[in-house]
């Protein structure tokens, strides 16, 4: 009898406990709800001709909406991911696999990321953690994403997760070199993002030196990976209970690097139209969700999904056109007025430089 390496069942745990456990920030938002949107009540616009497409590392989404990486492994969850896949390549929507690191111990497991057949024209994210990217050669690094036709790689990271997880990471030394080295040397475009935690401005300025040029913040505000790892293992619960509603509010974190030279994805917490809105308003290029569709495809499998992403759709399209814009490119910080927390945090941060 052969024994389910713990690397996978890690991640089938990851995923079971994202479908059915209470797993979100327990009290920190992401902040959108101090975001207004200037409503215009003369607009030259029709509702159906509202454009929401955009464009991403040079494909065309249909919507700005990247299904984020969640899982792959095992075969249970490459089900999940293929036909995810293939629902956003009929939406025209970005895709995301999860950390890819398992292929690197255990090659069989690839077969849980391999889409391309039932997506063929999906934007594609490949996926691996800072910790194992600068362990790696940038060949080894491109041979990810390559092995599953990725248009891109996200260097995922998480440390917030890996320090309260039994005998997770600890060293992440040379982290900033092995960006630099990765965006110099890949001949795939590299993203880099946060897996619940946000990016402050530092940080952001120096991925940006380093020559990143996409970034998706993945804020806090919706699923708390400290929290993931605090109720899967409980010898380092302290740790976890302590720092479960850790990082930046998703807002923040966008508000705090529209300046830099970045594209911005956001991610964490967006749950509808609406918030997604607020986001681009803000000056993301694209939105990222993850939990919602993970929980909606556990509930009612892809037609659920659709029906998720048609509410979500809709209500982006009202937006836009109530805020007077023919196109969803057309939202711009001007189209938004921050208030309460956020300003507050925007007011501190920018007196602290």
């Amino acid at each position: 009898m052969t024994t389910t390496p713990e690397i996978i069942n890690r991640k089938l745990s990851h995923f079971e406990l994202c479908a059915h456990q209470d797993v979100e920030f327990r009290h920190k938002t992401t902040w959108f709800e101090d975001v207004e949107l200037v409503h215009q009540a003369l607009t030259e616009t029709c509702l159906e001709e509202i454009d929401l497409s955009v464009n991403v590392l040079g494909k065309r989404l249909n919507y700005p909406i990247i299904i984020s990486g969640m899982t792959g492994g095992a075969g249970e969850v490459g089900i999940f991911n293929r036909e995810m896949a293939a629902l956003a390549n009929r939406w025209g929507i970005g895709f995301g696999v999860g950390s890819q690191r398992v292929m690197l111990r255990h090659p069989e497991a690839g077969a849980s990321f391999q889409v391309r057949e039932v997506a063929p024209d999906v934007l594609l994210f490949g996926n691996i953690g800072i910790a194992q990217a600068r362990e790696l050669t940038t060949r080894e690094v491109v041979w990810l994403g390559e092995e599953i036709g990725a248009d891109a790689i996200c260097v995922h990271f998480n440390t917030a997760m890996e320090v309260i997880q039994d005998q997770g990471d600890h060293d992440f030394r040379g982290s900033l070199e092995a960006m630099r080295r990765l965006t110099n040397e890949s001949s795939l475009p590299i993203v880099a993002k946060e897996t619940g935690c946000g990016f402050g401005r530092e940080t952001g300025a120096l991925l940006a030196e380093a020559g990143v040029r996409w970034l998706d913040v993945a804020g806090a505000g919706g699923t708390s990976w400290v929290g993931v790892e605090t109720i899967r293992n409980r010898a380092l619960r302290h740790l976890g209970e302590a720092f479960w509603d850790w990082g930046l509010p998703t807002a923040a974190s966008v508000c705090e690097l529209r300046s830099l030279p970045l594209n911005l994805i956001a991610s964490g917490g967006i749950r509808n139209g609406l918030q997604a809105a607020k986001a681009l308003a803000l000056g993301a290029r694209a939105v990222g969700m993850a939990l919602p569709l993970l929980r909606a495809y556990v509930s009612g499998g892809t037609e659920a999904v659709e029906a998720y992403l048609q509410a979500f759709c809709a209500e982006l399209r009202v937006a836009v056109m109530l805020c007077g814009c023919a196109s969803v490119a057309e939202l711009k910080p001007e189209h938004a007025v921050i208030g309460g927390q956020l300003r507050e945090w925007l007011r501190r941060r920018e007196a602290a430089q």
